[in-house]
């Protein structure tokens, strides 16, 4: 089993939380994720290593489009 674990640093703990809520619909089955203060801890696994490196691609996709929403909410 492969497993990797990101964690993601922001200004503060309400736009974590923010980018956090906007990726829950896509953690499902793949990414374990929590906020802690200010970060976010995702956690993957995977059975081989391109299936992690897969995971770990489509989920920083997920979050750059979930930061810009959260950007564009905050104006």
């Amino acid at each position: 089993m492969f497993r990797c674990v990101l964690e993601l640093s922001y200004p503060d703990e309400r736009r974590a939380l923010a980018v956090r809520d906007a990726l829950a619909p896509d953690d499902a089955g793949f990414v374990r994720s929590r906020t802690e203060g200010a970060r976010i801890v995702a956690e993957m696994e995977a059975k081989s290593a391109m299936s992690l490196l897969h995971t770990v691609e489509d989920y920083l996709a997920c979050v750059a489009v979930a930061e810009k929403a959260v950007d564009a909410a905050d104006g």
